[in-house]
């Protein structure tokens, strides 16, 4: 206990106040067993007048660092919402992106992407997409429009791509080409790769986001397994990082490594599990948001060159119920999560709410959820959560994406996935 408590104390200080150190522990699977012990948990009290939003036990009894670190309460009012399915069909759909006209187009993991029109009929599938492994957790992931696509009609593509000795990550652009009622991709180059290839099927990744001055982050996992999930905190590979890139697949100048002969120039951010939700607040700034093993899903806000300690510190444990770095949450030099989650929500997707139509949420993160089958609302003031609030849909959620007209869309797992449209609820 001194031991600990003496580890805690000389982290924090090393730290300071805007610095955290910690990791992920969370999935979208897990039985109940055991919790792990270690210091007494304690909720953190955070300005809220509500209960907490997650009612479980936690799987372990490890304690937060940072205050408002996990367990926020619930707001005080909580917001309803009318649920309405705006488009059917879809094979275990990935991602969602508006077009400029209204539609929406998205991708499905198998390896096809459909248009739907804006009264939800799904499109057949658009030519030109690359080979994709779908086995496990693999397949076609995100899809992001060029910041100047009415121009130039680029989209871009996160997949894992099938190589000789297994697969990885990587990033395409194409030309959206329309024409007769008939749609292509056209002149796909992939820009990215992530490297090494690994013979496995979980732990891609990926979303894409860009940023205010046109890079590209991309987003990835460190692959799962024991023997990769070091790599996290190898800066020669390309395991369980951030990157930052331009629209060509090149390190911009500015990224936190650049020049050096001992990192890879195009990563931004490393020490994480498996990010597949990222997004930019009101300021520009990216967010993501991590799965860890059993406990332990993060959010956090990623620095250049910042740490944020895959596999070396983590609130979470391994789904056997083993303990993880030995139960370590805190290791020297790297970054705590912002907020963490324990038991898992199964993070999948996170986008910031900036419209009127939920005043409520307005300048709040939308979180959507694999484990707690819903979105998750956070209000933050500064890098603190102060409430959490959950929005059960009694569906596994794989994408959310606030459309221009205030709604939020959330994209449903599953052979058969929907898109649900998220409203205020009439005469509330």
């Amino acid at each position: 206990m001194k031991r600990t408590l003496f580890l805690l104390l000389a982290t924090a200080a090393t730290l300071g106040l805007g610095q955290q150190a910690g990791l992920a522990q969370t999935n979208d699977a897990g039985t109940p067993a055991a919790r792990v012990g270690g210091e007494a948990f304690q909720a953190p009290t955070a300005s809220g007048t509500g209960s907490t939003a997650e009612s479980q036990a936690p799987n372990t009894d490890y304690k937060p660092l940072l205050p408002n670190q996990t367990r926020a309460p619930q707001p005080a009012q909580k917001t309803e919402v009318d649920v309405a399915s705006v488009a059917k069909g879809l094979a275990s759909p990935w991602a969602l992106e508006f077009l400029p006209d209204g539609r929406m187009i998205v991708t499905e993991k198998a390896g096809k992407i459909r248009i739907v029109s804006k009264e939800g009929a799904v499109g057949d599938p658009i030519a030109g997409v690359p080979k994709v492994d779908s086995r496990g957790q693999g397949g076609l992931l995100d899809i992001a429009l060029s910041p100047s696509f009415a121009a130039d009609r680029l989209v871009y593509i996160s997949y894992s791509e099938p190589r000789e000795k297994g697969n990885g990550t990587s990033v395409a652009k194409a030309k959206l080409i329309e024409a007769g009622g008939t749609a292509k991709l056209d002149d796909l180059k992939v820009i990215f790769r992530q490297t090494p290839t690994y013979d496995g099927d979980k732990h891609f990744g990926s979303r894409l986001v860009f940023s205010t001055d046109g890079k590209l982050f991309v987003t990835v996992g460190e692959r799962s397994d024991k023997q990769t999930r070091g790599q996290a905190q190898d800066l020669t590979s390309g395991l369980g990082k951030v990157f930052r890139i331009d629209t060509d697949g090149n390190a911009p100048k500015d990224n936190p490594f650049a020049g050096s002969d001992k990192a890879k120039p195009e990563i931004w951010s490393y020490g994480h599990r498996n990010v597949q939700g990222a997004t930019l607040d009101g300021q520009g700034r990216l967010w993501i948001v991590e799965h860890g093993p059993r406990g332990g899903d993060e959010l956090n806000r990623p620095r250049p060159g910042i740490n944020y300690g895959w596999p070396l510190a983590t609130y979470g444990i391994e789904y056997s119920g083993e303990k993880i770095a030995d139960g370590a949450t805190v290791a020297a030099g790297t970054s705590q999560p912002v907020y963490y989650w324990d038991p898992v929500i199964g993070p999948s997707a996170i986008a910031y709410y900036d419209k009127d139509a939920f005043p409520a949420w307005k300048g709040e993160f939308v979180v959507g959820g694999l484990v707690s089958k819903g979105l998750v609302i956070l209000k933050l003031t500064g890098d603190t959560v102060v409430t959490e609030e959950r929005l059960s849909l009694d569906r596994r959620i794989r994408d959310v994406k606030v459309g221009s007209d205030g709604a939020i869309y959330a994209v449903t797992e599953g052979e058969n996935g929907e898109i649900l449209k998220l409203t205020p609820k009439k005469g509330s």
